[in-house]
């Protein structure tokens, strides 16, 4: 095993630098180095040391003083990330056989910018597994292209009037067998693509989502095409495609996100990405998809890895959000029991309050969405392997639905978290150069792209309920692959149990809260079923029955479902036997407080339900909350530097390692102001210039 610390020329992970931060490191019950080979292993840590080093020493990636240009910014990233291809990390072969690592890659560079990880992560997975996965052999050409960068892709599915109902696309796909060629054409301006990453000054190439229509008018619903939109030498765009940038967004204006419309393109038979379906050269349509939903559902396979990824993203930025919040809480001297002696705010209860269950939510999520990419892999090898089985359907479903919710609750978790940490840093998180505002703004995104939030927990819910109307219909046992729904089986003897704790310690007996957690899923699954079935007898069709049942049941619902699940395997990730002995009490605590704190979010429900009653339940998560904060505040700094990037990549003054909050802070305002340098407008004004009559001239 290399070294963890000293005594080495290159150790795996290196001493922290001594300063302020090192006495609240050195109040932690657990060592932070056996905590990070325990979270990462020590080949995942060596190829993220290898990134963050490689991106540091590069002249290219140095952050550049002030404030850039669009375009300025936009030239930079696509230089970045030519780079990143030049450097190797991530191979062809790295797709099937090192799936962690491609994760983790984009991680990474997501740490260091997203506009530069979300570029290379539509052009490397979401353009390239779209071929890989939705295509064939006849499609592999394109993927040395796409790793050498002689085309670069984008992923055109959302329209400007349509983006969640993907079935009402309106880009069409016709078939000529006079030329064996389809026409991609855009109707009108409602159907041009829109949103695109990487189309609006970039992409050579677009996987494009078309309805495909064969001889005789007949559609066969929504297929994937690979059609070239720009010349790869010119860039210039290919005849028939309009093609351009939306505009500058909130954030991420390092991508440039564009808008397509085709007026009768025409692109070879060969270039239908044709797994879930094809056409033979005289116009027959050929599938081995009998349902109509489940091909409907492989053409947009690539839809639950992008609501995967997404949901790692968003642990990404809360990872980097906390890490800033607690090392600054931890430094920062504010108010004391004498006016001469100053405490920490990290030590005051409201401050572990507002950031220690964030600081537990980043180690919960992160857990559930690595192991929520495994499931996907699992899954995708299974299609690729032409898995037909009953199991491997059924598996489908299932990431669907934990896909669909996991992106919800982890994006609005980071969101919510995000703004806490800035609150919490006071004026100095305000400042743009600490981070948490681009941290903000970076992931805002996540909560709308690859599907709206609350639009995709209907996916959930409707799993779910599917569940159990084929239960009561056929008596079918309720169990799943991954075995998240199988505790509802004794569904009807759940709704019977009441809560049972009598103190505190018994809110942190984790077999307490996970039994709270089941009776809420079936409480809410029933009160959506029963819902459902009241909208439907009193006379509205099945479209307004779903609509109805949202708000107070369904949606909360599936958030529900998705926390219990994230409970349940952090839970049995941090029990496992293999555990290191020094890790088992932090690591028990984080994931009590996780729970805890999720759980206390429906205290409402909890009551409504019958499942709590008397002041005194509510109380005790109350209090075992705030003992959890209590315990785990000493542990904080050590539990950041685990997850936290070197201070290059978090680049945040007030998150440095070395906790000299304000020498870094004033560092990095001296370098910001150039406080040699008077303002650039100032001579307009200084030479006895009417104020007014500048102002007329310069109208």
């Amino acid at each position: 095993m290399a070294p963890l610390g000293e005594g080495s020329d290159d150790p795996l992970l290196p001493d922290l630098p001594r300063g302020p931060l090192h006495a609240a490191r050195a109040r932690a019950s657990f060592p932070w180095k056996e905590l990070a080979l325990f979270w990462e292993g020590p080949d995942m840590l060596r190829f993220k040391k290898n990134i963050f080093s490689a991106l540091e020493n590069d002249p290219l990636f140095a952050h550049p003083p002030g404030s850039l240009s669009l375009e300025k910014y936009r030239e930079l990233n696509f230089l970045r990330c030519k780079r990143v291809f030049e450097y190797d990390f991530l191979r062809v072969e790295d797709l099937l056989g090192s799936p962690q690592r491609v994760l983790a890659l984009i991680q990474c560079l997501g740490m260091y910018d997203w506009s530069l990880a979300t570029k290379f992560f539509l052009h490397t997975l979401t353009f390239g597994s779209a071929i890989y996965n939705s295509g064939s052999e006849r499609h592999f050409k394109y993927l040395p292209k796409i790793f050498n960068m002689e085309i670069f892709g984008c992923f055109a599915l959302t329209e400007v009037s349509h983006g969640s109902n993907t079935k009402a696309m309106r880009t069409t796909a016709h078939y000529d067998p006079t030329t064996e060629e389809i026409i991609i054409h855009s109707p009108d301006f409602e159907a041009a693509k829109f949103w695109v990453g990487n189309m609006g000054k970039t992409a050579t190439h677009a996987v494009v989502f078309a309805q495909l229509y064969t001889p005789g008018g007949q559609c066969h619903g929504l297929h994937p095409f690979v059609v070239q939109i720009r010349d790869p030498k010119t860039l210039l765009p290919m005849p028939g495609v309009m093609v351009g940038d939306i505009g500058k967004k909130l954030g991420q204006n390092g991508l440039d996100n564009g808008f397509a419309m085709f007026h009768k393109v025409r692109i070879p038979r060969q270039d239908l990405l044709n797994r879930s379906g094809d056409i033979t050269p005289e116009g027959t349509y050929v599938t081995h998809v009998k349902d109509a939903r489940q091909h409907f559902s492989e053409s947009l396979g690539s839809l639950s890895s992008g609501r995967v990824a997404i949901a790692g993203m968003s642990v990404v930025n809360l990872k980097l959000a906390v890490s800033i919040a607690l090392r600054f809480s931890a430094t920062r001297r504010q108010f004391g029991p004498t006016d001469e002696e100053e405490a920490p705010v990290l030590e005051y209860p409201m401050q572990q309050w507002r950031l220690l269950p964030y600081l537990a939510a980043a180690y919960a999520l992160d857990h559930f969405s690595k192991s929520l990419f495994l499931d996907l892999v699992e899954l995708q090898q299974g299609l690729l392997g032409k898995d037909r089985s009953a199991r491997q359907a059924e598996l489908g479903r299932e990431i669907h639905a934990l896909a669909s919710a996991g992106k919800p609750l982890a994006s609005w978790t980071a969101q919510r978290g995000i703004q806490e940490c800035r609150e919490a840093c006071g004026g100095h998180g305000y400042l743009a150069m600490n981070r948490l505002g681009d941290l903000r703004d970076d992931n805002d995104p996540n909560c709308t792209y690859e599907g709206d939030n609350n639009v995709l927990l209907q996916q959930t819910s409707n799993y779910l309920l599917g569940l159990l109307v084929r239960r009561d219909q056929g008596g079918a046992r309720i169990e799943s692959p991954l075995k998240t729904v199988d505790f509802l089986e004794a569904y009807p003897n759940i709704l019977g149990h009441r809560f049972e704790g009598c103190s505190p310690e018994d809110c942190l007996n984790s077999s307490v809260l996970l039994a709270a957690y089941e009776w809420l899923v079936c409480y809410l699954l029933r009160e959506s079923y029963q819902k459902l079935n009241q909208e439907k007898q009193s006379g509205s069709n099945d479209f307004e029955a779903r609509n109805n049942c949202q708000v107070y049941c369904c949606r909360p619902l599936a958030l529900a479902f998705l926390e219990l699940t994230v409970v349940r395997r952090f839970h049995e990730h941090v029990h496992q036997p293999h555990v290191p002995p020094s890790l088992r009490a932090v690591l028990g605590r984080l994931s009590a407080l996780y729970a805890l704190w999720s759980l206390n979010q429906h205290t409402a429900l909890l009551y409504r339900g019958g499942y709590f009653s008397g002041e005194q339940a509510g109380k005790m998560v109350e209090n075992a909350i705030l003992a959890l904060c209590a315990q785990l505040k000493d542990d904080a700094a050590a539990l950041v530097d685990v997850i936290a990037p070197p201070d290059f990549i978090l680049d945040s003054p007030i998150g440095r390692a070395d906790g000299e909050l304000y020498k870094n802070l004033w560092s990095a305002v001296l370098q910001e102001s150039k406080v040699l340098e008077r303002a650039s407008w100032w001579s307009e004004f200084s030479a006895n210039k009417p104020v007014i009559g500048s102002l007329k001239s310069k109208l």
